[in-house]
């Protein structure tokens, strides 16, 4: 709640969108962590994420092909300009940090065997640092990543390439939070 209200303000103190690059990332800010790592359930940290990555999303959200309500509010006035330099600080934020909690080595195998199984280091690399306009998920919010594979699941997330589509149809919830619980791990 707490997330909305400060995004509302700094919606309303900026009526015609912001101007300046500082009033777009202190927007960004707000919900997403000033360091790149996001405190709010659900709100994906933003730290080190690939440039061309964010420039799509904020290009999905600013033509509403991605429906966040919010995102789509705050992306509605920005000119391609403005969403390359956004994407361009948000690259350069530091990665954010994976939780303090000790592993739990079964988890961690078996998703270690879906991933494997299911090539997701194919695309975002063995580490998970992403490339080009494929997203960094190591040490992302483990909320933010189940609901993600959730939402890719049930159609309600729409991904720009049908590649995440197919890659978790044969994939179940029990899946979906073992695979969370690894990625937001990895060092």
């Amino acid at each position: 709640m707490r997330v909305m209200i400060v995004a509302a303000v700094l919606l309303a103190a900026c009526p015609a969108g912001a101007v300046t690059l500082a009033e777009r990332i202190a927007q960004c800010q707000a919900c997403h962590g000033a360091n790149g790592q996001s405190d709010n359930p659900e709100v994906p940290s933003l730290g080190a994420q690939q440039p061309n990555f964010v420039l799509v999303q904020l290009y999905m959200f600013r033509e509403k092909l991605r429906v966040v309500d919010l995102m789509n509010e705050i992306a509605k006035g920005m000119t391609d300009d403005d969403l390359q330099k956004v994407s361009d600080y948000v690259s350069k934020l530091p990665a954010p940090n994976p939780p303090a909690d000790a592993s739990d080595a079964d988890r961690i195998a078996r998703a270690q065997d879906l991933i494997a199984k299911h090539r997701c280091n194919s695309c975002h690399t063995s580490n998970f640092a992403g490339q080009d306009q494929i997203p960094r998920l190591a040490d992302q919010r483990e909320d933010y990543l189940l609901k993600s594979l959730r939402d890719y699941k049930s159609g309600q997330r729409r991904a720009y390439d049908p590649a995440m589509s197919s890659v978790v149809e044969p994939l179940n919830d029990a899946d979906f939070v073992a695979l969370a619980y690894y990625i937001a791990r990895v060092k």
